[in-house]
């Protein structure tokens, strides 16, 4: 009897195995094919979006939504495939939301907020911002973060949520900015000549552009310095060469026509003992 019963319990278990191996392998498959096809899914998505000539920021969020939901269906379908009823699983997931949606409400917030930049699109890939503390140009914008590339050479991968929260700065959104650069000159000088001076270089930059005119004004007058500030257009790739090139060349020029710049002076003050 017990030998019976030994060979019955040993036969259920080589089905229940046999079965139960099957299912696993099934699942196992459904797993790799389903993240390869997922995977094809994004790609595909992104090369209709490139042919099709759709902003680069949307293709790519689209990619990578496309990816997050195929994925998803295939979970569900290894789920289903290992014997565990998918709407009980759905049950389940629904009375416990409240409990996920507060463990997760950082990522959903910032997948709502990448929804929102999407949507209001107050920067795109390629634009140079400064937002939540990071400076840099656009390389991404993903699902849950945006990733900036400092000028540095630094990757800064900032979570949606913050850059929405935040104000943004968009250095490149109108293809143009202007440069301000102040410079101080002894009070005794031509106010006249400094500008003059500082006009000379403005013109024979090309980086400056034309349209909107350059200026320099007078932007502050003291008893032993005056300071004149310039204040030129250039195209948005060229603001940080321009910066440095202008502020040179003016004080290059400023040695050349003689003009004298105001000398720091330290005051030590000796305390009486």
């Amino acid at each position: 009897m017990l030998a019976m019963n030994a060979q019955e319990l040993i036969s259920n278990f080589k089905v229940w195995a046999a079965d139960y191996g099957l299912r696993l392998l099934m699942a196992l498959l459904i797993l790799v094919v389903g993240g390869w096809v997922s995977k094809r899914l994004r790609g595909l998505v992104a090369r209709i979006v490139e042919r099709r000539k759709f902003d680069a920021t949307i293709g790519a969020f689209l990619a990578n939504a496309t990816y997050v939901a195929a994925m998803a269906f295939v979970i569900v379908a290894v789920l289903g495939q290992l014997g565990i009823q998918t709407a009980s699983f759905v049950a389940v997931v629904g009375a416990a939301g409240l409990a996920v949606g507060l463990a997760l409400q950082g990522s959903l917030s910032n997948f709502a907020a990448g929804f929102l930049l999407i949507l209001f699109r107050p920067f795109v890939k390629g634009d140079y911002i400064l937002g939540a503390g990071v400076e840099g140009a656009v390389e991404e914008i993903q699902v849950f973060c945006t990733i900036l590339n400092t000028p540095d050479g630094k990757r800064v991968i900032v979570p949606n949520s913050k850059l929405t929260g935040d104000n943004i700065i968009n250095f490149t959104a109108r293809g143009t900015r202007r440069v301000d650069l102040a410079f101080g000159v002894d009070h005794g000088q031509d106010v006249r000549r400094v500008r003059q001076a500082i006009q000379a270089v403005l013109d024979a930059d090309a980086r400056v552009l034309k349209d909107p005119a350059a200026a320099v004004v007078v932007k502050e007058m003291a008893d032993t310095k005056m300071v004149l500030e310039l204040r030129a257009w250039v195209k948005s790739a060229d603001y940080g060469d321009a910066y440095s090139g202008l502020m040179e060349a003016v004080k290059l020029r400023f040695v050349a026509d003689g003009i004298s710049t105001p000398i720091a002076r330290r005051v030590i003050v000796q305390s009486k003992d």
